[in-house]
């Protein structure tokens, strides 16, 4: 789901280590639920219980705590998802697997919190590198099922551009402005589409 190798965010180590990943959890959480353009510094201080010199330890400003937060959303989404996929072996079940886990990773997320990544770039542009990297990683799996013999031939170059801006559309709140999907809701009907087309 993302290309983990391209985010930064916090890697904590060492003395308080523990404590530092368990309030970027707990951050995580009160921004997927309710956004994050409304809440102040002394706001999430308050909600978090814990001081603004705490979480000025984390990030310099608000707008790196809140980019910082949503690279953790998407680095912690992408170890579960690749875990989904890991457990599986046959091609069909693993796109299945990949896209159903997609979308139960994203269910949490308020419609809020993806309107505000939506208009605050720096969130914005994490999420755009993630469906990118998740639009790669479905053509490698389409790639994969074609070559077992598990999916009928197709193009893959041109169903791999036609995934990737439907991605980038519910990326950009132009799928749910339309349909009235959530994202994950959208990612689950992407998948049984996908499927469909797919199978021989």
């Amino acid at each position: 789901m993302i290309d983990t190798s391209a985010v930064d965010g916090p890697r904590p180590t060492g003395r308080g280590a523990a404590r530092r990943s368990e309030l970027f959890d707990e951050l995580v959480d009160l921004l997927v639920a309710e956004g994050f353009a409304h809440f102040t510094l002394d706001d999430l201080a308050a909600r978090l219980h814990c001081s603004k010199r705490t979480l000025y330890g984390l990030a310099g400003s608000k707008e790196q705590l809140v980019r910082t937060a949503v690279v953790h959303f998407f680095r912690r989404a992408t170890a579960h998802v690749e875990g989904a996929l890991a457990a599986e072996s046959d091609p069909a079940r693993r796109l299945a697997a990949y896209l159903g886990a997609v979308s139960a990773e994203l269910a949490p997320a308020s419609p809020r919190f993806f309107d505000d990544v939506a208009a605050f770039e720096p969130a914005a542009e994490v999420y755009d590198r993630n469906t990118r990297a998740a639009a790669r990683r479905i053509q490698q799996l389409i790639d994969e099922g074609m070559a077992s013999g598990a999916f009928r031939e197709v193009h893959v170059a041109f169903a791999a551009d036609v995934i990737s801006s439907v991605m980038v559309r519910i990326q950009r709140r132009q799928v749910a402005a339309t349909t009235g999907l959530t994202d994950a809701q959208a990612y689950a009907h992407l998948a049984e589409l996908l499927l469909h087309g797919l199978a021989r």
